[in-house]
């Protein structure tokens, strides 16, 4: 007699096919019998908690999918999600505000996994003074103002380039089953301008090691290479899924403009 397939195993199988994890490579990162991976998805097997942690760290789960592995096996949420503003936050944010006044006079952002400007240094403040932007309805929200027509669109150099690698990053990032980041993208795609093939799954190679982002506004161009930083051993939700965007001066024209905004600003 078969063994209907439980919610976790069926998410185990989703899980690992996303992945591309087969039963076998599965087993081995964890320690177990492939047997005991086939029991656990078949539904033949119920896992315990340390065995759904153990085959969430062997698939590199983020820690949100981690504690949806296991709300799936009947087990409460392993990691916590905390507000920034939370006490136990206090040393991480004391950290973002040191990277950012550290990065001065050059912009850097912080957005969450649905990019949501969430912190911004006064170099990202000089670089906005420049820009004409309308007023904003709600927190700022990276993607929105890259695809938007009326936002930076109008003073960004290679803004399809930019845009295109922007998406490309959104669609990877984008955890399975987040609704949220899914309207968002639907959103900004069927902006006008956009183009109508950016809503199939990009694939492109590129030509350069890295892009140059390009902004000509208020009389200057200035040119930009960003890096991504993020928490190294996050045990937060919150803390794992923010980003730190630095941009740095692609040449000295720009280095020299950096240092004279900040003096004026």
């Amino acid at each position: 007699m078969a063994v209907a397939q439980t919610p976790f195993g069926g998410a185990l199988k989703e899980a690992r096919g996303l992945h591309g994890m087969s039963q076998l490579t599965l087993a081995l990162e964890a320690g177990v019998s492939a047997r005991h991976v086939s029991f656990i998805e078949s539904g033949r097997s119920q896992p315990s908690r340390p065995m759904v942690l153990r085959l969430a760290e062997a698939l590199e789960l983020p820690l949100r999918e981690s504690n949806m592995l296991l709300n799936a096996a009947g087990y409460a949420a392993h990691y916590r999600e905390r507000g920034l503003e939370d006490a136990d936050l206090a040393p991480a944010r004391r950290i973002l505000e040191m990277m950012l006044e550290r990065h001065d006079p050059y912009p850097a952002l912080v957005f969450n996994r649905h990019w949501d400007l969430t912190m911004a240094n006064m170099g990202a403040a000089a670089l906005t003074s420049l820009l004409d932007l309308p007023p904003i309805d709600g927190p700022a929200n990276l993607l929105r103002l890259m695809l938007d027509p009326n936002l930076l669109k109008p003073y960004l150099e290679d803004w399809e380039a930019v845009a295109k690698d922007v998406v490309m990053r959104a669609r990877r990032e984008a955890e399975p089953g987040d609704e949220i980041a899914q309207r968002l993208l639907d959103e900004v795609l069927a902006y006008p301008g956009v183009p109508e093939d950016w809503r199939a799954p990009l694939s492109s190679l590129p030509s350069e090691p890295f892009l140059t982002v390009t902004f000509n506004a208020g009389g200057r161009r200035l040119s930009w290479i960003t890096t991504i930083t993020t928490f190294g051993t996050p045990q937060d939700i919150t803390l794992q899924e923010l980003r730190i965007e630095s941009f740095y001066p692609a040449d000295e024209a720009t280095e020299k403009a950096a240092a004279e905004m900040a003096e004026g600003f």
